[in-house]
């Protein structure tokens, strides 16, 4: 059983895979100021939830875009299993051909989606992963990486709007009962909703117009539950994707 371990700016997440099948996804909030015995716990504590015996584990693998919890995670895994975790990074192999001016400059994030997306589905591809950020990659038929877009996350959105105004309080993320909002909490809702969800879309229809090609939309991240229900485009949701990656980079590694 293999353990992997996405580290995101807001949330980490975390899951364990069985040959090819995905036990679990979780999601844990990303706190630069805990320890490695506060994030060993928090591990244990997950395992534990789906009845998984932490010497079940016999390897695991990390991907991280905060670079100073990478080494953290690699010892609370450690101290956990007893495993050295695989970091995904320069010397492990993806099978990923990035077309990027700099391609050390892709987060780890969006290139362990891009080989889960690819694996699964045929190119050309347009990958939305909806977190702190809400980015978008873009593979052509090829199933080159050919790049992509970075916008603001909903709640860094959200929060800016809410902290820069004097009237404005802080909602949730539910969608509004109608799309033209009747008091400010309904349009405030609608506008986040479906602002966003219509920004996708156009979004889509761009990329597919410089493409010249329809592609298969996918979607990811703790947010994109929220959005992609009210986006008119076909888009499939997969929590997974990112562990998928994790899991598909382990098992080429592991091989090679």
């Amino acid at each position: 059983m293999i353990l992997a371990i996405d580290i995101g700016n807001t949330n980490t997440v975390l899951g364990c895979f069985r040959d090819h099948s995905i036990l679990f996804v979780e999601r844990l909030s990303t706190a630069p100021s805990r320890t490695v015995l506060e994030y060993a716990i928090s591990i244990k504590n997950v395992l534990e939830l789906y009845q998984i015996d932490r010497k079940e584990i016999t390897g695991a693998i990390i991907s991280s875009v905060v670079p100073p919890l990478t080494s953290l995670f690699r010892e609370a895994v450690q101290k956990i299993t007893g495993v050295e975790a695989m970091v995904v990074g320069p010397g492990v192999k993806t099978g990923l051909n990035i077309l990027m001016d700099n391609p050390a400059q892709v987060g780890s994030d969006l290139i362990v989606n891009a080989v889960a997306a690819i694996t699964e589905h045929p190119a050309p591809l347009i990958i939305i992963d909806m977190g702190t950020a809400t980015t978008i990659s873009v593979i052509d038929r090829k199933k080159n990486y050919i790049g992509g877009m970075i916008m603001p996350g909903i709640r860094v959105s959200l929060d800016s709007l809410v902290s820069r105004t004097s009237q404005l309080l802080r909602i949730s993320l539910d969608a509004p009962k109608r799309l033209i909002g009747k008091n400010t909490a309904e349009c405030m809702k609608s506008g986040v909703i479906h602002g966003n969800a219509a920004c996708i879309d156009g979004m889509i229809d761009r990329i597919e117009q410089d493409l010249g090609e329809k592609a298969t939309a996918i979607a990811t991240g703790g947010l994109a539950p929220r959005i992609i229900p009210h986006c008119t485009h076909e888009i499939l949701l997969d929590d997974a994707l990112l562990l998928k990656g994790l899991m598909y980079i382990y098992y080429k590694n592991k091989a090679e």
